[in-house]
């Protein structure tokens, strides 16, 4: 018989950088500072310059910006270059060695990084100042030749390429990610670095030909256009923060909605169908009108959230057979009121609001919470209008005893004109007959279909929307009424509805 395997803990992977790792590099370090003292001797110690190199290399770093894509705004390393170029090599690691450190009082990177960090800027400073001039000695070449400045130009990706492989080599070993993450940091930063190669070529040129002065105005400039740089990126960054959070708030609003609708239908189960049917109807409407997109959106979720102000009502009054009083169509009149505040009180729903209060009013001036007739009715409002009398009366859930589509046409034609906005009856007619439409059977209306709200939430996470693709209402603007130019056809009694 074997005996069962004892369950083994696998080891925790070693933690990262090892003290070997991390001796490696100080070793380095120190051998990187005994080739700065042999060089020492055959570079420019321009006090004045190296002073205004370091000055300009610290206050940029200092002064720098870390923006939330983890790129750094900062001039230390188009200092660090012109120094490898005019005053040499260990010149040039000294100040790179003196930024790291300095730089480190505000940045505070991880320690094991400030040893990978001081290593990285006293290497490739030291070995492009050393090739640079060995490049000058053995080319006899001078600031008046054009290939000086293509040397400059390439000193400075030679710098650049140096930095990033010895950067990211070591953060991908310490972090355990392959070096492939740390490429795709590249693309967006290499038209930004090719205007540093330009910049420093630009100040090589204007200390040779004009001065240290004129340098000095050209680091004053640089720190002034690297603050403006830097606070460029920022309110992009912040921008875009503010968007993210705006569609956030969007989808939120969305969700909300739609769970008072649902719980709302909880209570009265014809609810979410029938707020699905008109509003499949209402966005059939003005499609074939020839609203736009925008407005076709606006009528939909108008439509889908129109009776959200049926919460006032008791049950008693939502699932009841019986006769109503007075007192119960008193409440009853209230929802369109009740579901505007409701929607009003939502950033961006204030159009939206003002649909669902108009969408029991009538042409003839008899409908309630406010009496307005004819174009004083909101257009979208009009069209809702049609779409949820057809519903009532088609739908096999209403509380009255469904009709045809042969009786219902008859019936919306009898109150068109009076109580229904002549024009939409028509083409609400016209998309019936021509059977143009797949909702003719309103209790196949699907709530979640209609209200998509996961492609909606989708929209609102995503960095960009397409026009006539507003999955998340932001409604704008005022509520467009129609010119007072269509036939007003006579008819009998209206249609009494109690949605």
């Amino acid at each position: 018989m074997t005996a069962p395997v004892p369950n083994r803990r696998r080891p925790a992977p070693a933690e990262r950088p090892t003290t070997l790792i991390i001796v490696i590099q100080l070793l380095l370090l120190c051998a990187a500072g005994v080739v700065a003292l042999l060089d020492a001797s055959s570079a420019d110690w321009d006090p004045a310059l190296f002073g205004l190199l370091l000055g300009f290399a610290i206050f940029s770093d200092l002064n720098g910006l870390d923006t939330p894509s983890r790129i750094r705004v900062s001039g230390s390393f188009l200092a660090l270059v012109v120094a490898m170029v005019l005053l040499g090599g260990t010149p040039a690691a000294l100040l790179g060695v003196a930024t790291i450190l300095t730089g480190w009082v505000r940045w505070r990177e991880r320690p094991v990084y400030l040893v990978n960090n001081a290593l990285t800027y006293a290497v490739f400073p030291l070995i492009g100042g050393i090739l640079f001039q060995a490049v000058m000695d053995g080319t006899g070449l001078s600031s008046s030749d054009p290939t000086y400045y293509l040397l400059v130009f390439a000193l400075f990706q030679f710098a650049l390429a140096t930095n990033f492989l010895m950067i990211a080599s070591y953060g991908c070993y310490v972090e355990r990610r392959p070096f492939s993450e740390k490429l795709r940091i590249l693309p967006p930063v290499l038209p930004s670095e090719l205007v540093s190669a330009m910049l420093a070529v630009g100040a090589t040129f204007v200390y040779h030909h004009i001065g240290i002065v004129a340098l000095g105005f050209f680091a004053v400039a640089m720190i002034t256009f690297q603050y403006l740089l830097g606070a460029l990126l920022l309110s992009q960054e912040r921008a875009e923060e503010l968007e993210n959070r705006r569609r956030q708030l969007a989808s939120f609003q969305v969700g909300m909605l739609s769970a008072l609708l649902r719980t709302l239908d909880l209570r009265d189960q014809m609810t979410a169908r029938h707020s699905a049917a008109v509003a499949c109807y209402s966005r059939a409407i003005a499609q074939r009108t020839g609203l736009s997109g925008g407005d076709q959106e606006l009528v939909h979720m108008a439509a889908l959230l129109h009776d959200i102000g049926k919460f006032i009502l008791p049950d008693r009054i939502l699932k009841a057979d019986v006769p109503l009083t007075d007192e119960d169509w008193m409440l009853i009149r209230r929802h369109p009121q009740q579901g505007a505040r409701i929607a009003a009180s939502l950033d961006g729903y204030g159009p939206v609001a003002e649909i669902i209060l108009a969408h029991h009013e009538r042409v003839d001036g008899k409908g309630y919470p406010l009496g307005l007739a004819g174009e004083e009715i909101p257009e979208l409002a009009r069209i809702i209008s049609v779409a949820d009398t057809a519903d009532v009366m088609t739908a096999r859930d209403s509380y009255r005893t469904p009709v045809s589509t042969r009786e219902a046409i008859q019936e919306l034609r009898r109150v068109s004109g009076r109580q229904l906005d002549a024009c939409f009856v028509e083409i609400f007619i016209e998309l019936l007959e021509a059977r143009d439409v797949s909702f003719q059977q309103g209790a196949a209306a699907d709530f979640e279909s209609e209200l998509a709200l996961e492609g909606r939430i989708a929209a609102a996470a995503s960095p960009s929307n397409g026009a006539g693709h507003l999955y998340v209402p932001e409604f704008g603007g005022s509520i467009r009424t129609r010119p007072a130019s269509r036939e007003r056809q006579p008819g009998g009694e209206a249609i009494s509805a109690r949605r």
